[in-house]
């Protein structure tokens, strides 16, 4: 891709680390004020540096509203190097004439991959098997942490979206019974050839051993996975969440732990991630962190694969000159009827 810069260049900022190949691409064409570091840059840090800027872009930690967007009034375009946008305010962007753009393909297969390893994970007590070698507490064979092998079991999916049927494929391999739910069913034919069966939600919850969550956060998926949804799954049952942390109620699922009502729980996800949530709990609850022997976490690793994080960026860097250009940018969101003037050509 071949840009020509106009009489000034642009200003554009990413918030956080990139590889350097991203970098080097933007700062051909564009002034570049990069995050060298490995930490989020605060909310307030962002917006400062945002200022005269004319792209942004943005991941996970960052949260973008009409107040942020008052204070930036020369940004044209917000490429995000993630999927899921909850924490952007779409109509705010489109009022102020700002795309929006995902990277809506590439974190599919690592976030199906890594849910299968937390199914393997919880389900076989390999971090308590871990730490009982590691504190010198094996001797040898005995009949101990015996769990739940995904082999035979009955695997209920929570959505059929991209990663619901990535998680469906990777679980051929497997002798299990696969469930769905999703208010919109797949055809016959996908169904068929992923194995899978749509059942109405009660039925999943009674007969899955791992309940698995591949759902977006929407309001009306919000604290899907509440008291009432832990009473009806099966007894001992695993939980497992790499989607969004506010689908769960976190304080529900350390209830149901500590009842012995719910087997376990792994989670990449966590609700203190949900920026745009003003009532968002600020931490994990501290009774999930002392369950050990019952849940498994990892700290939103889904598209942490080196490979594919610098392919994210890379296209995100590419929707973000596209947009410079006066072009309609890959991954766009929203739809400007009279986007502004282009700075690239």
């Amino acid at each position: 891709m071949q840009f020509n810069r106009g009489p000034a260049r642009p200003k554009v900022v990413l918030s956080s680390w990139v590889h350097p190949e991203v970098v080097s691409l933007l700062e051909r064409h564009c002034s570049v004020v990069a995050n060298e570091t490995r930490e989020a840059l605060a909310r307030e840090e962002v917006m400062r540096r945002c200022r005269d800027a004319h792209g942004l872009m943005a991941f996970m930690t960052d949260h973008v509203d009409d107040a942020f967007l008052a204070q930036c009034p020369e940004l044209r375009v917000i490429a995000c190097a993630l999927k899921g946008y909850d924490n952007f305010d779409l109509v705010a962007c489109s009022r102020r004439k700002v795309w929006l753009t995902i990277v809506p393909d590439l974190l599919t297969a690592p976030t199906a991959e890594l849910t299968i390893g937390l199914m393997i994970g919880l389900g076989r007590n390999i971090m308590a098997g871990d730490r009982l070698v590691r504190t010198g507490g094996f001797r040898g064979w005995r009949p101990v942490l015996y769990g739940q092998g995904i082999d035979g079991s009955t695997v209920g999916l929570f959505g059929a979206g991209a990663v619901g049927k990535a998680v469906a494929r990777r679980l051929a391999g497997f002798r299990a019974t696969l469930l769905y739910s999703d208010s919109a069913p797949l055809s016959p034919d996908q169904e068929d050839a992923l194995r899978l069966q749509r059942v109405a939600r009660d039925e999943l919850l009674a007969r899955s051993d791992f309940v698995v969550l591949c759902l977006p956060l929407a309001p009306q998926t919000r604290h899907l996975v509440d008291r009432n949804f832990l009473a009806r799954m099966k007894p001992g049952a695993l939980l497992v969440n790499t989607a969004r942390g506010s689908l769960v109620d976190e304080a529900a699922v350390a209830d149901a732990l500590e009842r012995g009502a719910l087997g376990g729980y792994a989670a990449d996800t966590f609700a203190m991630e949900d920026w745009a949530l003003a009532d968002r709990p600020l931490d994990i609850d501290g009774r999930l962190r002392s369950a050990a022997e019952k849940t498994l976490f990892t700290p939103h690793l889904g598209s942490a694969v080196d490979r594919v994080r610098r392919e994210i960026a890379l296209q995100a860097a590419t929707s973000l000159l596209e947009a410079l250009c006066g072009e309609t940018p890959s991954g766009a969101v929203n739809a400007l009827p009279e986007p502004r003037s282009a700075l690239l050509s």
